[in-house]
This record gives C-alpha cells, structure tokens and sequence, in this order.
C-alpha cells in the first residue's frame, strides 16, 4: 500500500491540496490512503473545506485519521460551549488557537450567534460530518509493518514539562495505553523523546504535533526554530520522521510518501 502522509493541517485547506498534487496523490493510479497524523482544524480558515474533503475520502476508505490534540481541544469546547461567556469566547484559549472560528466556520454561524445562542450552535455543531463522522473516525495510531502513524508520540513514562523540560522512559506496553495516556502522549515532542531513546525497535514512528523546525535547530544546528533561517521540512532521525511544517509561519504543509504492508490490526481508535 502506498500512503501520502501528512499532520497538522489546521485548516489550511489549499496548503494540503499543493502538498499533495506536488507528490502525485490526486493522480495516482495504484490502491493509496491518505494519512493524517492529527490536528486537521484550527488556526486556519478553510476548516470546512478540510471537513468536506476528508469526509469524500473517508467515503472512499482512502483515509486514515489520527486523533490531535486540537480535535480533543476541540470536542472539549463543544461539550462546555453552552455554558460560555461572552468573555470566554472572546478571550480564552479557545479563541486564540483558532477553535472557536473552527466551530462557527462550520456550522456557518457568526460570531453574534455564538455569543447569544451557544447551545443552539453546539446542537448544530454535534449534527456536523465532523462531529458524526470524521473524529469518530480517528485512531489513537496506526501502524505498518514498517511505520508508526502517531500525532505526538506513543505513550511513555515522562517527567518535567514542556520543550526540552521533558524527560521521556519507554513504556514497552505502550500499545495497551488507554485513552487518557494517549491524550497525554498527544502532547508530546516526539523529536525529544526519540532522542531520549523512546523509540520502537524495527519501526519508524512518523509523528506530528511539534514544529519540525526544533529537530533541525537542536540536533543539527540547522538554523533556528521559528527564525528567517527555521527549517521547517520534514525532519528525519533515529527511530523518527516528524511532519509538522508550521503551517501558520511557513505557509506549507509537509507530505511524504511511504510504501508498506498494511497491518489492520495494530491499530487502536
């Protein structure tokens, strides 16, 4: 199976599109999935464009999902939405990360309307392909013979916190994490935790969530991380490919393109 593989979209819609008509996934002949390693909303402002399109290739078995720490950000926002404040719509986290405009770019409701009728809003929201289809849809991560898909990484026993205040120890029974160690392990710098030697013998974990920039700038010494010199390509090491091209800085999503058995059972929702 040949898989395009792509993470944190954050609804930048035309960015994706480029990507993937730059690697040949629209023209492509031969059985192919799409990948999505996670965070296909926020910040951007094509989110139901994004929402229309995965549904198709949901429609279509040509899609894998991995679950983000922006679509847990986002079911929780919905779930507390009608008790919201003005306030809290106009100054919380859920605003600036972009969630509240994914909401309303969706459903198709103003701004107005979110602050004066909010459960009306989360009613319509909860009756979205987003919410009915495509998170339910989403996988903790799915795995290849070869390949992990994750969003931040798998799960581990870590320490500290934040960027490089992370201290990561492998957990050999990551597979058998529940839902809560995988909404931790969402968050995770993946790039520091394979450093850390938290890796998977005989695989290669391809993550999102953090800017590819860091493994560049701190493992080697290629530019700063969100600077005029920041190398937002994909970045590869030991154990690891991380995606996330800082789409919001570098107007660019990251695809890559894999070729591998498909194991259908090493995968968990």
């Amino acid at each position: 199976m040949k898989y395009y593989v792509v993470a944190d979209v954050h609804g930048y819609y035309d960015y994706m599109v480029e990507a993937l008509q730059e690697k040949g996934f629209f023209e492509d002949k031969e059985p192919h999935k799409l990948v999505v390693c996670g965070d296909i909303y926020d910040r951007g402002p094509q989110n139901k464009e994004v929402e229309n399109f995965v549904a198709q290739l949901l429609d279509k078995d040509e899609i894998i999902l991995i679950r983000g720490n922006h679509e847990d950000l986002l079911m929780s926002f919905i779930d507390t939405l009608p008790s919201l404040s003005e306030y809290d719509l106009r100054f919380s986290h859920s605003y600036t990360n972009g969630t509240v405009d994914t909401v309303r770019e969706i459903v198709g409701a103003s701004m107005k309307k979110m602050i004066l009728a909010p459960q009306i809003v989360s009613e319509q929201f909860k009756k979205s392909l987003t919410y009915t289809k495509i998170i339910p849809a989403m996988l903790n991560y799915y795995e290849t013979e070869r390949y992990i898909f994750v969003h931040g990484w798998i799960p581990a026993t870590a320490n500290g916190f934040g960027g490089m205040g992370l201290f990561f120890e492998y957990d050999p029974k990551w597979r058998e994490a529940n839902n809560a160690d995988w909404t931790y392990a969402r968050w995770y710098n993946g790039m520091l935790a394979a450093h850390q030697g938290v890796v998977e013998a005989g695989k290669i974990i391809v993550c999102g969530h953090w800017h590819c920039s860091f493994g560049h700038a701190h493992y080697e010494e290629n530019g700063s991380e969100f600077g005029k010199d920041a190398d937002f390509s994909p970045y590869y090491g030991d154990g690891i490919i991380a995606l996330d091209a800082c789409t919001i800085q570098s107007k660019k999503v990251n695809c890559i393109v894999i070729n591998d058995k498909e194991l259908k059972d090493d995968c968990n929702g």
